[in-house]
């Protein structure tokens, strides 16, 4: 994990293992209890009615519910909160690859902003230690310790833009900005590729972020 958004699933999920773990003990103890009691008397005093139980088994699960929604609420709101960013960068998916640009930055050669492609390396050109169907040949460089808002679109067919280590998965829309906010706590390289099915080269438009420090991302 490399964001605050990814470190919080993770612990979520942890909690939520350990209450299905404990539902899934006593449920099978129950099943098992249940089946031994019928072994050893298969005609016993029929049961009809329990109010008290009833009430326990509307009651426990209702609050194990609780239990479970508390962090769930706490981590959408967390991941949804919109932060004054630093940096600002846009993602354009296109059939087969993705295209970057910093909109706070203007070229002084060009008078435009900074851009460029992201286009998956094929086999042949890998170099020692490369990752195959992960390389890229420009990889997006940003900064850590920074509020970053990335936002998101296509230019043809639906995409998706998911990073698994910074805990990022959105959709690439034609004719609609999607916006995500992220912040990188430790350096590293990152890779993910389009969760959605865009064509025949689907599998072959990767994704790979690497974080910096600020003094060599400027």
């Amino acid at each position: 994990p490399a964001t605050p958004i990814i470190i919080g699933i993770i612990h979520f999920h942890n909690h939520l293992i350990f209450i299905l773990i404990a539902i899934g003990v006593f449920v099978f103890w129950l099943l098992f209890r249940a089946l031994i009691l019928f072994i050893s008397n298969p005609n016993p005093v029929k049961f009809t009615h329990s109010t008290a139980l009833e009430i326990t088994w509307t009651v426990v699960p209702a609050i194990l519910l609780l239990f479970i929604a508390g962090p769930s609420f706490a981590l959408l709101y967390s991941i949804d909160e919109v932060v004054q960013a630093d940096i600002t960068i846009k993602v354009i998916g296109h059939q087969w690859y993705w295209s970057y640009e910093y909109s706070d930055y203007i070229l002084k050669s060009t008078g435009k902003g900074v851009r460029f492609d992201s286009y998956i390396i094929s086999e042949d050109d890998l170099t020692l230690g490369g990752l195959r169907l992960l390389e890229v040949d420009h990889r997006v460089k940003l900064p850590i310790n920074q509020h970053i808002k990335v936002l998101v679109t296509s230019s043809d067919v639906l995409h998706s833009w998911a990073v698994p280590s910074l805990g990022i998965k959105i959709d690439a829309c034609p004719g609609r900005l999607n916006q995500v906010s992220l912040y990188l706590l430790r350096k590293g390289v990152f890779y993910g590729q389009c969760s959605e099915i865009c064509g025949v080269n689907h599998g072959f438009i990767p994704i790979v972020v690497e974080s910096v420090s600020r003094k060599e991302y400027d």
